[in-house]
């Protein structure tokens, strides 16, 4: 991981454990005021009210579990994200090494093909001059495709 993205979940993670502590302590109050109002607010009622009640909020009911159960959401969060990446990569990197291999393997067949249908080959020399292949040359490149074939495309 490079330094800037750690320092991003750093701050990510500390943002959310601030925002989580400032909304778990914060409390909810209703009252009815003198005129029978009812009034809500994050602050207990100054003077005299008719009736005083403190709401929970669903943070601030919970214990500071919640607080670590958020940074341990995130964290499993990145875990799942890099553990997908890293199967997506995994993933791709097999079907090329076996679209890869189904094409050598198509190669062969099609050189096997050639080799056995009893037509002249020709193959070039250092000089770039044509040679024909012998018979017993070309039953030297059967066995060696054959070979091939057998160790690579089952």
């Amino acid at each position: 991981m490079t330094s800037r993205s750690s320092k991003l979940i750093k701050t990510v993670l500390t943002l959310c454990l601030v925002t989580a502590t400032a909304v778990a302590s914060a409390q909810i109050y209703r009252w009815k005021d003198e005129n029978g109002r009812i009034v809500f607010s994050d602050k207990p009622p100054e003077g005299r009210v008719r009736q005083q009640e403190k709401l929970d909020t669903p943070l601030s009911s919970a214990s500071g579990g919640a607080q670590k159960n958020l940074a341990e959401q995130e964290i499993s969060f990145q875990k799942r994200q890099k553990e997908a990446r890293e199967r997506a990569e995994k993933t791709d990197k097999e079907e090329a090494a076996q679209a890869e291999k189904q094409e050598y393997c198509t190669s062969l067949r099609r050189q096997l093909m050639a080799l056995e249908s009893g037509e002249r080959i020709v193959r070039r020399d250092e000089n770039g001059e044509r040679q024909f292949l012998e018979d017993a040359q070309r039953e030297q490149e059967i066995a060696k495709v054959r070979q091939a074939m057998q160790n690579t495309c089952q």
